[in-house]
């Protein structure tokens, strides 16, 4: 059978042209399985051959069934599978799933990682990654922060390297592109076989490359402290006069922009693109403030590493907190800067913390609100306490829906807390110290805990065999003395307190969430 319209709408019909149903729709596809997506006016549905329903359940679209499963999507935009009699397979719901095959379909999470799921909806196993395919021959495509590669059903990567891009593996054998731009082929253990294609850049342009990295950062930095954005659209000499630059110097950074991809010109006019649109203060996700943050406060620390790395020397960890907290105009625009990544990172975190729906919760080292108000609004039964140093609390604004539910609470991280809570968020606060003061911070939440209260830790997670993470774990050697750390290191530190690990979840950009309770 084939899909058909024509003037008295769309449906299917056999070998001789003739329709197989006397039932009309706006749009058929075709059968697979036995089962064929239609869609009318009540949304999209599965028929049968004779044109009956499988199901009265309409959703905004559906697939088509593959291994006894079809993908399915709700008005709510809600993704999830469904079987041969059009009954749910499982309970969850997901951003997005795709086709069975071989018993074995991948589908994306509320965080946006990606993981395997059998035909009852349980995980294949416990690994999630950024992107993913189904499995060929026995392995998957997988990629993760560092790139793409392949595993197997145990979600382990079947080699240290990471490519720009692979495809399955063909009688053991796989093409992939490296970063470089070369082709190659390599074997099931990463090993190059044959090299179809040369690298486009070689590896002096390569190093080159990332040893002039700073100038993408100065340059995104003068745009920000110029407000070039705000000032288009509008030719090179009208940003000049506005901005009061010299213009042939004005349009030499308008071009380094165009390279960054933050504008583009049409005939005398510059014109912001959805990127460079970051770079305006009125953007609800403006990274004016962290392009000065990483051009200004960050930039110089970088040029002790060498001295911070000797084992013996005199380099002691700078202060950057008290240091920052002289300049109150400082303090403003590097919490500014947080709450920007907080809201891009943190839109979720309600869905990670079904358990926490009353009592008081504490945002410890929250800078000014930005994850406890969201926090909030997503849970009308939740109190929340901002705990910070003085001069940040000062610059906390409450949102007028949350007033009365918040408290702000001036204080050294420190030293013991005057408040106690059902629970603790720690979100990227034990990064910044050493492993003695990180369990001091501990300790306090430890003691502000209500009987059955919890601490929920949010940080990046350096992998144990892998080395991604390194250039951020350097970032807070030099700026803060503190460190990135690995799951074991973190159970050490939390073993260290009295505290008990009870679970950890994966979060959008890079966290992890562990959930932690006292011994």
């Amino acid at each position: 059978m084939a899909a058909a319209k024509d003037g008295t709408g769309a449906f299917h019909i056999d070998v001789l042209g003739r329709a197989v149903y006397a039932r009309r729709f706006t749009r058929t596809f075709g059968f697979y399985e036995e089962l064929a997506t239609v869609v009318d006016g009540s949304g999209a549905f599965h028929i049968r051959p004779d044109g009956s329903e499988l199901s009265p359940e309409r959703y905004a679209w559906c697939g088509n069934f593959q291994d006894d499963r079809c993908t399915v999507r709700t008005k709510d935009g809600r993704y999830f599978h469904v079987d041969r009699k059009g009954n749910p397979a499982y309970a969850e719901r997901y951003a997005y799933a795709g086709d069975f095959r071989d018993g074995l379909a991948v589908v994306q999470d509320a965080s946006g990682l990606h993981l395997h799921i059998h035909k009852d909806g349980l995980p294949l196993n416990g690994r999630r990654f950024l992107d993913l395919d189904v499995f060929h021959k026995g392995y998957a495509r997988a990629r993760d922060e560092r790139g793409w590669h392949h595993v197997n059903t145990q979600g382990e990567p079947l080699y240290a390297r990471r490519f720009a891009m692979v495809e399955p593996f063909y009688n053991g054998q796989a093409r992939v592109e490296s970063e470089d731009g070369s082709l190659l082929v390599i074997d099931e253990e990463g090993a190059s076989v044959h090299e179809p294609r040369q690298p486009r850049r070689s590896e002096l342009q390569s190093l080159s490359g990332d040893m002039v990295g700073f100038w993408r950062t100065q340059a995104l930095r003068a745009a920000a402290e110029l407000r070039i954005i705000e000032a288009l659209p509008a030719s090179t000499s009208q940003v000049a006069e506005l901005r009061a630059l010299a213009p042939d110097r004005c349009e030499r950074l308008l071009r380094a922009m165009d390279e960054l991809g933050l504008v583009t010109r049409q005939g005398d006019t510059w014109r912001a693109t959805s990127r460079g649109a970051l770079l305006h203060r009125e953007h609800p996700l403006q990274m004016v403030d962290a392009a000065l943050h990483w051009g200004r406060d960050c930039y110089r620390l970088w040029e002790t590493l060498p001295e911070a790395l000797r084992a013996e020397g005199t380099w002691e960890p700078p202060r950057f907190f008290d240091e920052l907290s002289e300049d109150p105009r400082r303090v403003a625009s590097y919490h500014r800067a947080m709450a920007s990544y907080a809201r891009q990172d943190y839109a979720s975190l309600a869905e990670h913390l079904r358990a926490l729906t009353q009592g008081i919760v504490v945002d410890a080292g929250g800078g000014t609100g930005t994850l406890l108000f969201e926090l909030l609004t997503r849970r009308p039964g939740l109190r929340g306490v901002l705990l910070e140093r003085p001069e940040v609390t000062r610059q906390a604004e409450i949102p007028p829906e949350l007033a009365g539910r918040v408290t702000l609470l001036p204080a050294d991280i420190f030293t013991p807390w005057e408040v106690r809570a059902h629970a603790v968020i720690l979100s990227r606060i034990l990064h910044d110290w050493d492993e003695a003061r990180a369990a001091l911070i501990l300790e306090q939440a430890r003691q502000a805990l209500l009987p059955g209260g919890r601490i929920h830790v949010i940080e990046f997670l350096l992998d144990e065999e892998e080395p991604g993470g390194g250039l951020l774990d350097l970032h807070m050697l030099v700026s803060t003395g503190g460190r990135e750390r690995t799951g074991t290191q973190f159970r050490v530190l939390f073993e260290r307190v009295g505290l008990r690990y009870l679970e950890s979840q994966r979060l959008a950009g890079g966290n992890w969430l562990f959930t932690l309770e006292p011994h």
